[in-house]
C-alpha cells in the first residue's frame, strides 16, 4: 500500500492505496474504501486489506485527527469528512467503490450516501448502526454530546482497559486497539472520542432520510458490547430490511476478532455485485 496526502485547512489526511499491479491501482478492478473507527488508524484493516488487495482496488485512510492525519482541528463535521472523503476518492479515480466501514466508519459511509447518492455500488457495515433518528432514545443522543467529562473521570491505565476490554474479544485485536489507545495522550483521546460521539449525534439530530439506495450488508459480533450495537442492528434489520450477518464470538471490532469469517462475507457481497 502507498500512503497518500491530502491536504485540507484543517490539517493534512493520510490515507493508502493499493491493487492489482505493482504500478498502483488498475482501472478494472473494483474499488474497496475502508473506513475504520473512531480513534482507530488504518492498521484495523490490516487483515481485510492483506486479504483483498490482489484482486481490489483499495484505499483506507487514517481519518482526520486519527493516527497520521494528526494535528487536526477538532472543528469538523461528519459531512466534512464525507466531502474530503469524497475528494481523494475522486482524485484517485475510485468510481463506484464498495464503503466498509467499521463503528464510526459506518455512520460516515451514510452521510457519505446521503450526500453523494448514486455514486458507491455498496455498503457494509461493520458493528456500526443507523442514522435514523427513530432508533434512538433522547437519553442517548443526551449523552452522545456529554462524554468528555466521564472519560477524564477515569484514569488513564483504567480506561485503556476498559476501552480494550469492550471492543475485541481476540488477543490480535485487544492488542491492535491497545495500540491505537496507547498513541494518544488522555487528554487528546478524550477530546477526540468527545468530539466523534458529538458530531454523530449531530447528524442523527439533524433528521436526514439516510436511506441505503444500494446494496447493503449489515455485520455485527455476538458479543459486541459497544453501547447498544447489537439492538440497533436487530431493529436495522428488522425495520429496513438490510441483510444481518452475526459474528460468532466477535465484539465491536468483529473484522479484527473474526477477520477470516468477515472477509468471507465481504467477499460474497461484492462477487454479488458484480
Amino acid at each position: 500500500m502507498r500512503e497518500q496526502v491530502f491536504q485540507t485547512n484543517s490539517g493534512d489526511i493520510h490515507y493508502w492505496t493499493g491493487g492489482p499491479g505493482a504500478g498502483g491501482p488498475g482501472t478494472g478492478a473494483p474499488w474497496l474504501v475502508f473506513l475504520p473507527g473512531l480513534t482507530a488508524d488504518h492498521r484495523l484493516f490490516d487483515k481485510q486489506v492483506e486479504e483483498f488487495e490482489p484482486d481490489f482496488n483499495c484505499v483506507v485512510w487514517d481519518a482526520p485527527a486519527h493516527g497520521a492525519s494528526r494535528p487536526f482541528a477538532l472543528t469538523f463535521s461528519m459531512e466534512g469528512m464525507a466531502d474530503w472523503l469524497h475528494a481523494i476518492l475522486e482524485r484517485e479515480g475510485a468510481e463506484r467503490p464498495v464503503l466498509i466501514g467499521q463503528s464510526m466508519g459506518g455512520y460516515l459511509s451514510q452521510v457519505y450516501l446521503e450526500r453523494y447518492p448514486g455514486t458507491a455500488s455498496g455498503f457494509v457495515s461493520i458493528d456500526s448502526c443507523s442514522l435514523k433518528r427513530k432508533y434512538y432514545t433522547g437519553a442517548e443522543l443526551y449523552l452522545l454530546k456529554h462524554t468528555e467529562w466521564m472519560y477524564l473521570a477515569f484514569p488513564w491505565k483504567l480506561l485503556v482497559r476498559v476501552g480494550v476490554n469492550g471492543t475485541a474479544t481476540s488477543e490480535y485485536g485487544r492488542a491492535l486497539m491497545r495500540y491505537f489507545m496507547e498513541s494518544y495522550e488522555k487528554r487528546e483521546y478524550c477530546a477526540l472520542a468527545d468530539h466523534g460521539y458529538r458530531i454523530v449525534a449531530q447528524a442523527v439530530e439533524a433528521g436526514r432520510a439516510y436511506d441505503i439506495h444500494c446494496p447493503a450488508l449489515l455485520i455485527c459480533g455476538e458479543k459486541d458490547g459497544a453501547g447498544s450495537a447489537r439492538r440497533y442492528n436487530r431493529e436495522w434489520t428488522k425495520q429496513d430490511g438490510l441483510p444481518l450477518v452475526w459474528i460468532p464470538g466477535a465484539g465491536h471490532n468483529s473484522n479484527t476478532d473474526a477477520p477470516e469469517l468477515v472477509n468471507r462475507e465481504i467477499r460474497g457481497f461484492v462477487a454479488g455485485l458484480v
